[in-house]
């Protein structure tokens, strides 16, 4: 497995197409697009690394992961009332699926999705309990405590608010939210702004790989069943409008972020991150695309097969 990080990573480094980086997050578009790191956690403990897989960088959109898997966890199924489980199709900060789907968002992972579950994990607390809340429990899952929030990254997205905003305001207006739009919209993008490196985010999601069981701590994060269906949803919804794309390269169910994190899981065998700032148009990253692709083809791990 290092000889094939080692491998995957050489490649990477000799790229000449990167991708753009996120310029429409200041703090972002200043981020050096030569980095590539990539991390490899297993059931039995160990992780591999290659590149800068110790490199704290923004995980953006991955954090959708951590945070449905919170909202299910206080409100079970009734969380599906106020958000779907389609594919979207559309880009993950579309406003025109909302306006015919009565301001209900698609899913968990697009932009309207996820701000509607802050919205059902919120439960009438201000924005700095949910947000303790939130941390305390991406430590939990990762088994690390110094994971914590790039509030620069925070503060920059909230300069640049608008679309998400109205995102809100529009579901608002179809009294799909609970709580006021600011506090909603602030607790979301500091739940975007967690910095985690490729090593940590691996780690964070080994409960996904292992039936909704840390493998590592033994400790049990979420049913099998629940595991199975945040899977489900990482395979169908996971890369925007780029999911069915994905799923077709990769094989794996994955959640990508506009920091250059992906997340990928291989049920019963391992967690991936890969990190590399580049984008492609539709908003995940090119290079890590590309490296799990190399993976999945070396390791046959791909869920459409044995």
């Amino acid at each position: 497995m290092q000889d094939l990080l080692n491998d995957i990573a050489g490649k990477m480094k000799l790229a000449t197409e990167r991708g753009q980086v996120a310029n429409y997050i200041p703090q972002l578009a200043h981020v050096d697009p030569q980095q590539f790191g990539i991390a490899v956690a297993t059931p039995d403990g160990q992780v591999f690394t290659a590149g800068d897989a110790h490199e704290p960088f923004s995980i953006q959109s991955i954090s959708k992961v951590f945070a449905l898997t919170l909202a299910l966890g206080k409100q079970g199924d009734s969380l599906w009332q106020y958000v779907g489980r389609e594919p979207s199709g559309d880009p993950f900060n579309s406003i025109v699926q909302l306006e015919h789907e009565s301001g209900k968002p698609r899913n968990p992972f697009i932009n309207a999705g996820a701000i509607a579950v802050v919205d059902a994990i919120m439960m009438g607390h201000e924005p700095k309990e949910v947000l303790a809340e939130l941390l305390n429990f991406v430590r939990f899952v990762a088994n690390d405590d110094s994971l914590y929030f790039d509030h620069e990254v925070a503060a920059s997205e909230l300069e640049h608010k608008h679309r998400n905003a109205s995102l809100a305001h529009f579901m608002k207006a179809f009294g799909r939210l609970h709580h006021e739009v600011d506090k909603v919209i602030g607790t979301y993008f500091h739940q975007c702004a967690l910095a985690m490196s490729c090593v940590q985010l691996a780690q964070a999601g080994l409960f996904l790989v292992a039936d909704g069981v840390n493998p590592v701590t033994g400790t049990r994060v979420v049913s099998a069943q629940r595991a199975r269906r945040i899977n489900s949803l990482m395979m169908m919804c996971g890369h925007y409008d780029g999911s069915g794309e994905f799923a077709f390269r990769v094989g794996l169910p994955g959640k990508s972020g506009v920091g250059g994190g992906i997340l990928a899981i291989a049920p019963a065998r391992a967690s991936i991150a890969v990190w590399s700032p580049g984008l492609d148009k539709i908003g995940n990253s090119l290079l890590g695309t590309r490296a799990l692709e190399m993976l999945v083809q070396e390791t046959g791990w791909s869920v459409f097969g044995h």
